[in-house]
Formats: C-alpha cells, structure tokens, sequence
C-alpha cells in the first residue's frame, strides 16, 4: 500500500513537471523555433507599416470603444466566445499601460509565439496563429508605425474565463498543437499579385480566423477554412468567402475589390457590423493590394458554407 502511494505521489509529481516543462514559452521556442529578427542594417519604413497596420485591421478591435478617433488604441472592447470573455488590451505607445515601452524584439516574438515581453502565454483570442506568417522586416515595420501614434492612459481589465481557460498556463499545449512557427512561403508557381494577396489574407489579414469553423478546442478546422462559420460572439453565421455558390462564387475579381475598398457588393448591398470595420481598413490599402487579396480568394478550392444549426 505505501509503495503504491508512493508511486501515485512520484507519477503526479513528474506529470506536474512534464506540464510545467510543456507549458513553458521557452519550450515551445526550443520545440518550434525563434521567432525571426529584421534584415541587418535596415531602417524601418514607415509607409509599409501603415499599410501592415490597415491590412491587419488593428483599429477594429484596440480602438478605444465610444471614441471617433481609431487611431486610439487604448483597447477595452469586450470580446465574447465560447471560451469567456476577452478584453483587449491597450496597444497604444504608452510606456506603462501599452506597449511603449516594448523593443522591436519583443513585438515580433508576441506576434510569431503569443508571449508576452514578461514570458507569458496570449490567449489565441490574440490571432497570432495568423500574424506568425508575417515576415520580421513586415513586423518592424508595423511596430515603427505604431510607435508614431498618440500614447493613450489606461489598461483593460483583465479577462473573464472559467476554469480551467483561466489557467494561461495551459496554452502552452495549445501552441504545441495549433501553433505551427512558420512564415508564409511564396508559391514559385503563382504570380507576384497571388502571392501578394496570400500574404495579406493569411498573414496581417487574418481572414480565416472569423471566416472559418473552429474544433473544440478553438483551432480553425484546415478543410473548412475560409468557408464560414458560427460568429464566435453569437450574431449568426459569418459568411463563406470561398468561391462555392454558397460564397463568392461567381463574382469578378473587380467585384471583390471594390467591396473590399467600399463595402458594397455586386448584389447592390453594403455590408456592415464587423465586416464593415474590416472595410475601413483595407480601403486604406493600395489597389493593387486589394485586387491580389481578390486574386487569391477567388482561387480557393470552392467549399459549401457553413449552415448553423438546424
């Protein structure tokens, strides 16, 4: 009886240390890889960071709520899921309660590995499985431009997640799993214009992080991608963008830019609520970037859309 207690002891003493070990960011560093640094010698350009900062959306989700000014990205907006609910923090260059005071390292290493500059696990309400695609000059870049806009006071406050989703710990695995390390790699095979909008719909767009149905443990299902799914904050169904009938099947690459820079459809209609933030972003974008971002959609394999409960 007392050796077996003993072994129950040791085995629940090596599985809280094997977590431990698992969940660290530094073992998901040595597992995966280092998040990449900038080209040597290279000054950061401030114009491509404005458009990394409007193809990424970032104003949508970290502006100050109740504000006309977006460019205040003091954060606060209350993101539910079927996890709890998100507060997204204050990424404004403030020194003490937003990101001010962070180097271009630590920017880069939260957007390639979710971690934060004090080592700890971002949820994935944080789209970094998305962001890990971008390259470093890219996020040098964005991280130089953001540095230009107006600091703002306060932080959010702190999430609302029932257990065991309030263990941050805990995405260390996750990451193991979802979490692939990668940056995008170009097709030789396609066009300069389709590898420029597979960049942006899968890098700083991060498209596929609403327009996809996810698995139970949050992770977007790869063969449903971009087909749609349950709005993760419970107002429908987000829209299929493949080009199935059920999506953007049918319409002319001309057609999607346009919505892209506008919000209207080839059906005469204007789009709104989270896809209309969406539009204020990418018409900030050059034409010739929204047009590859249609490119690209429009080559997806064509995937019936996601038809919410019966």
């Amino acid at each position: 009886m007392r050796k077996a207690l003993v072994g129950l002891i040791a085995l629940a003493v090596f599985g809280v240390l094997g977590f431990l070990a698992l969940t660290s960011p530094s073992a998901y560093r040595v597992i995966r890889a280092e998040a990449p640094a900038p080209s040597g010698n290279r000054s950061p350009d401030l114009e491509n960071g404005r458009i990394m900062f409007y193809a990424g959306g970032c104003t949508s989700c970290h502006a100050t709520p109740n504000q006309d000014d977006k460019l205040r990205l003091g954060g606060g907006y209350a993101l539910k899921s079927p996890f709890g609910t998100f507060h997204v923090p204050n990424i404004s260059p403030h020194k003490q309660d937003g990101i001010g005071g962070w180097s271009t390292a630590d920017f880069i290493r939260a957007m390639h590995e979710g971690t934060s500059p004090d080592g700890r696990h971002y949820y994935p309400a944080f789209p970094y499985t998305s962001y890990q695609r971008m390259s470093a000059d890219d996020l040098s870049d964005l991280f130089a431009f953001m540095q230009t806009l107006a600091p703002v006071e306060g932080r959010a406050p702190g999430h609302e997640l029932p257990f065991p989703f309030n263990i941050r710990r805990g995405v260390g695995l996750w990451k193991l799993a979802f979490l692939d390390g990668q940056t995008f790699k170009p097709d030789p095979s396609k066009s300069a214009s389709w590898n420029r909008g597979a960049y942006l719909v899968n890098g700083p767009g991060h498209c596929a992080e609403c327009h996809s149905e996810r698995n139970v443990a949050g992770a977007i299902v790869d063969d449903r991608r971009f087909a749609g799914g349950p709005d993760p904050e419970g107002r429908g169904v987000v829209p299929n963008i493949t080009p199935h009938q059920t999506g953007i099947g049918g319409w002319a690459p001309e057609e999607l830019a346009t919505l892209l820079k506008t919000g209207e459809t080839p059906l005469f209609d204007t789009v709104g609520g989270p896809m209309g933030d969406v539009v204020r972003n990418t018409a900030q974008l050059p034409d010739a970037d929204r047009q590859a971002m249609a490119e690209y959609l429009l080559s997806l394999p064509p995937r019936p859309g996601f038809k919410g409960p019966e």
